[in-house]
């Protein structure tokens, strides 16, 4: 039986396409690792569906000035070692990395070691941690087309982003279930942030809520420790700090959806086909990945952009409302988006290299 180390994290959106692997991997034999930070969340997602877990010292590789800059190297530094004496002690004839900083010591600590590397890239122009480890990567996988442009030499290849195959099985009666709310009477609108939610998002929501639930039932999914119990009475509202198992039917229940732009996000709409509006990451908060994302998506009339920056109680309205009018347009435009069967393609690959 081949081994397999999956690694990457930091955030959900770095780990949890390497859950969607799952399945495949393991009916083509792999027996899987993961290899992740301390207590970064994808040491949970991970246990969760039952992979041994192994955690390493991880530092964030900054751009901007901060104290940490000065001790964090030294993390790195250990997590390589960490890395090391982990891979020599499993023995994986692979490694998958999803990117993220605590990917980075795992596969340069692959290639020392004469593994074999194959790297995803989400976004439409590849993160800095990604871009530290492609010298040490054979594949490097890409979720647009466009992103080969980025990638050195003849290691890029395009295969889509790999989406969780229960995420497309949700069902709108359990979501009904779930949130008490009432089929037929108005449309659905759920807002989603990411999980580590989007305050900016959040506050704006809630200063149009009374207007929205004029015309609309709204789940909002605002993040660990910011739900906000003023609003728990009004009628037709319900707010989550994070949702998990029922996201699929909420997915499913929904007529139109508000959300970040991270790569996982958008691509998880396409594939479901939910009509969207995305409000990326501003530039000044973030290296712009999630505004290349939303324009790309924008640009395919998949998505209708609201920018951070222009985000206000009626500029949110408006677009929530322009969106359902046209909501048959949009998934029109996204029935015709070439199927990418993203999960088969990487895990061709993972099989052909390993």
């Amino acid at each position: 039986m081949k081994k397999i180390i999956l690694t990457g994290g930091g955030t959900a959106g770095h780990c949890l396409p390497n859950m969607a692997l799952l399945p495949s991997l393991k009916e083509a034999g792999f027996e899987i690792s993961y290899i992740g930070s301390y207590e970064g969340i994808e040491r949970s997602i991970a246990e969760k569906n039952g992979l041994p877990y192994y955690g390493i010292s991880s530092g964030k590789l900054r751009r901007y000035f901060d104290l940490k800059n000065l001790t964090d190297p030294f993390r790195v530094i250990k997590g390589f070692r960490e890395s090391v004496q982990l891979l020599e002690k499993i023995r994986p004839d692979i490694v998958f990395s999803k990117g993220g900083y605590v990917s980075v010591p795992v596969v340069k600590a692959a290639k020392k070691l004469g593994i074999p590397v194959v790297i995803h890239e989400s976004d439409f122009t590849p993160g800095l941690a990604n871009r530290l480890s492609f010298s040490s990567a054979q594949r490097i996988c890409c979720s647009f087309k466009k992103t080969l442009e980025f990638l050195p030499g003849d290691k890029g290849i395009f295969t889509g982003t790999p989406i969780r195959k229960e995420l497309l099985s949700g069902n709108r009666d359990r979501a009904l279930c779930f949130t008490g709310l009432e089929s037929g009477i108005k449309p659905f609108l759920m807002i989603i942030g990411g999980s580590l939610g989007a305050q900016s998002v959040n506050e704006t929501v809630r200063s149009a809520l009374p207007d929205l639930l004029e015309r609309y039932y709204v789940i909002h999914l605002c993040g660990r420790g910011k739900a906000n119990p003023d609003f728990d009475e009004m009628s037709g509202y319900r707010q989550y700090e994070y949702i998990d198992d029922e996201l699929p039917d909420l997915y499913a229940l929904s007529d139109i959806v508000i959300s970040r732009a991270g790569a996982n996000a958008v691509f998880e709409l396409l594939a479901l086909k939910k009509p969207n509006i995305l409000i990326p990451l501003p530039g000044k908060s973030s290296r712009g990945d999630q505004i290349l994302n939303a324009e790309a998506f924008a640009e395919a009339s998949y998505s209708y952009i609201l920018r951070q920056e222009d985000m206000t109680k009626e500029s949110l309205l408006k677009a929530v409302d322009e969106v359902y009018e046209k909501r048959k347009d949009f998934t029109r435009a996204m029935e015709k988006a070439p199927e990418q069967d993203a999960v088969g393609k990487i895990c061709n690959i993972i099989k052909e290299i390993s």
